[in-house]
């Protein structure tokens, strides 16, 4: 098995999840000083350069299934002169080339990690189905949908077996940005101005997504499906925030405040998306993945909370100072969906 971004937050994961499974993987990092991050039996190959110049015929020399992790990420704040055809190169020309070279090297599968974001920013009284017409929006979203589409032509053309997965946002250890930062604002007790806010949001731990991966790569009826997969339990951003104090043993501090003061202050700072994310809704029906395949989490929300801050609290990796100011709060508290 292939795993592309093997250094990166779910790409260890998956690599740890299939060792324990008795798997033999091959996992693909981009920087040197990322190698270290690569888990041990892992057989290492470099990527320095992600271009349709690759080479990836090592990587891919007797590879059943490639696992496609690697990729230009979500960003709140993209400095690109023009996002959408740098996303573009690296999320869908980079996957395509990808494909079909991992269809001419003889691999069965390839499962390839793409986003909710796909289905839309947010939903309002009916979750997400792998049925809903595709919204995507802004750049990573849209360059996600058409990896999505240029793989579906490619398992279409060659025979390889595609299967598409959708997640929310992923936490757990080595989770970082915006998730870490609400992490240090519940330790700190920091009042937060969100106890009247009433949404639904699904996300999904780590771990959960790394098994559901592996189902992905061998169960017979994932064979060109697209899924949505998250922990299966919608909760709403004060009682994350609860849950987060309560496994630090710390009293919840929050606020009534009125959810359009919030928005009003949120597009003075230029931050309307991302506090549209902490107020709004996002929830998934993942009914498809677990009938079809039978998978259930093997960790539940409260567990997958509780681990991660145990790794936050034992390894304190810190952004920067916390401040209380509703700019910088706005500004900093957005989680996205990032694989």
């Amino acid at each position: 098995m292939l795993v592309t971004g093997a250094s990166g937050f779910v790409g260890r994961a998956v690599c740890e999840r299939a060792l324990s499974l008795g798997m033999k993987v091959r996992g693909s990092y981009r920087s040197p000083s990322s190698k270290v991050l690569v888990p041990a039996d892992v057989e290492t190959i470099p990527m320095a350069s992600l271009d349709r110049n690759t080479d990836w015929s090592r990587a891919l020399a007797g590879v059943d299934v490639a696992v496609h992790l690697a990729a230009r990420v979500h960003v709140a704040k993209d400095n690109a002169s023009d996002p959408l055809a740098t996303y573009r190169e690296v999320n869908t020309a980079w996957t395509e080339r990808l494909a079909r070279a991992a269809a001419s090297a003889g691999a069965k599968r390839m499962v390839y990690v793409s986003t909710i974001k796909v289905n839309g920013e947010q939903t309002s009284t009916e979750p997400f189905r792998e049925t809903d017409v595709p919204q995507p929006e802004g750049p990573y979203a849209i360059s996600k949908w058409e990896s999505e589409q240029a793989l579906q032509r490619i398992g279409a053309e060659s025979g390889m077996e595609i299967v598409v997965l959708r997640p929310p946002l992923v936490y757990g250890r080595g989770v970082g940005a915006n998730f870490i930062h609400l992490l240090h604002l519940v330790q700190k007790c920091i009042p937060l101005p969100f106890a009247s806010v009433s949404n639904r949001r699904s996300l999904i731990y780590v771990k959960n997504l790394a098994d559901a991966i592996l189902t992905s790569a061998t169960h017979p009826r994932a064979t060109g499906q697209t899924f949505l997969v998250s922990d299966g339990e919608d909760i709403s951003t004060p009682e994350l925030i609860r849950r987060i104090a309560d496994a630090m043993e710390l009293p919840p501090r929050m606020f009534r405040c009125a959810p359009s003061l919030l928005n009003a202050v949120a597009s003075i700072v230029g931050k309307s998306a991302e506090v549209g994310r902490l107020l709004g809704s996002l929830a998934m029906d993942c009914t498809k993945f677990r009938s079809e395949t039978s998978w259930i989490p093997r960790y539940t929300l409260s567990q997958g909370l509780r681990e991660t801050i145990e790794w936050y609290l034992a390894s304190k990796p810190l952004a920067g100072g916390a401040s209380s100011g509703p700019g910088r709060l706005l500004s900093r508290l957005g989680p996205s969906s990032k694989q």
